[in-house]
């Protein structure tokens, strides 16, 4: 049996909302790269809520480390600072403004959890499911082989299925930014 090695990102920062944005579109950017591009939303999403909970709450300071792994079908995401404190889970009313954000957590994810992380601090996750690499990758046309007069070439035929169809013109589609944010 061949084994696939885990993929794997680690970011270390303080947990101030100049950088929670720029955590985020890290995260996006890495999930893009390894074509996940259908986790962006919930991955980006629970790591803003974490990381805005270690800035709300964390003591002595807001050094925290975020890391995604990803190992076979499974993407997890965890932030692990210095403070020994568990987080609680809160019923917020529909008028709260804050207090909802490991509710968000596990709303998005698969799964989620914290664990103690020696005696001065804790590690928050969770976990999505990763798409099969077939279904992670982005859609190609199909082509067929045809002889012709100048012998053997490749001609392009119809999209199938849900393809994206062609921009307006015949052109190529606008390009979208590689980092959402």
């Amino acid at each position: 049996m061949i084994s696939q090695p885990s993929k794997h990102c680690t970011v270390e920062l303080n947990a101030l909302p100049s950088r929670i944005g720029q955590v985020r579109r890290i995260v996006s950017a890495q999930l893009r790269y390894w074509r996940l591009d259908p986790l962006i939303d919930r991955a980006a999403l629970g790591v803003t809520e974490l990381l805005t909970n270690v800035h709300l709450h964390a003591r002595p300071d807001k050094l925290c480390t975020v890391e995604i792994e990803l190992l076979l079908d499974r993407l997890t995401v965890s932030v692990r600072d210095r403070d020994p404190r568990l987080p609680e889970v809160r019923d917020a009313n529909s008028l709260a403004t804050c207090g909802r954000g490991l509710s968000m957590v596990a709303a998005v994810s698969e799964s989620w959890g914290v664990r103690p992380d020696g005696e001065s601090g804790k590690v928050v996750w969770f976990t999505l499911t990763a798409p099969s690499p077939a279904a992670a990758r982005p859609a190609r046309p199909p082509y067929t082989a045809v002889a012709g007069s100048a012998g053997l070439g490749f001609v392009e035929v119809e999209h199938a299925g849900d393809a994206p169809a062609p921009a307006p013109g015949g052109g190529h589609a606008p390009a979208r930014s590689a980092v959402a944010g």
